[in-house]
């Protein structure tokens, strides 16, 4: 279900493997519970990812940490960047998907035109392979299915996302690939902390272009993003 990245002493961090459940469901253990289980300690939620998500999560071990994560997750202060992998070509190949997000039939979401409280998703995306691209993603939002939702309004929705695309694959392949924050523990001083993690799960996530992209993008912070049209 889950791997551990980090064990810090105000937060884990974990790596959730993908069609993990956060949340516990039809009684079965969602990650935090199964977390919380296997360690014996009381864990926070201070953000979330879909089931089909895997990648980086983050998690307070007290009230006061909690506190702080979800003032920064909310502040729009936490870099969130994240991997996906799309069949066809986009409208376009690197830029901003920016608009307001409506719920749609089935559990679906869409992009609108209006922009009152918009989704924004600056992306970069690299072919690797005959009619696949890999894309970066970095969420300036942080709404329900936004990516998945980004890159469908693209006309190239996720590979292996059942509810927004028809290709079948092995997985949705859609990673939280990297977090990068300023902390401040109790005795007042401010950290950096960076956390990468490389996709552990899905035959194409391993093919080798798909590797020799991810080379250039080890640290995504750095990178010269497009700017906004």
């Amino acid at each position: 279900m889950y791997r551990i990245i980090a064990d810090e002493a105000d937060f884990l961090v974990i790596s959730k493997s993908a069609n993990v459940h956060f949340h516990s469901q039809d009684g079965t253990a969602g990650v935090v519970a199964q977390l919380e289980q296997d360690l014996g300690i009381k864990l926070f939620a201070v953000h979330r990812l879909d089931t089909p998500t895997s990648g980086l999560l983050l998690l307070a071990k007290h009230p006061a940490a909690a506190r702080q994560l979800t003032e920064l997750f909310s502040a729009h202060r936490v870099q969130k960047y994240y991997l996906a992998l799309a069949k066809g070509k986009p409208k376009k190949k690197q830029g901003w998907v920016i608009g307001d997000m409506a719920k749609s039939r089935r559990s679906m979401f869409k992009l609108l035109r209006t922009k009152e409280n918009p989704a924004i998703t600056q992306f970069f995306s690299t072919s690797v392979g005959e009619g696949l691209r890999l894309y970066l993603l970095k969420p300036h939002s942080g709404k329900t299915h936004q990516l998945r939702v980004a890159l469908a309004s693209l006309g190239v929705p996720i590979l292996g996302d059942a509810l927004y695309g028809s290709d079948v694959a092995d997985r949705c392949y859609l990673h939280a690939y990297c977090l990068h924050f300023r902390y401040q523990h109790e005795e007042g001083h401010w950290q950096d902390y960076v956390y990468l993690d490389m996709p552990q799960q899905g035959e194409a996530f391993a093919e080798e272009a798909v590797s020799a992209a991810l080379a250039a993008w080890r640290e995504p912070g750095s990178l010269d993003w497009p700017s906004r049209d």
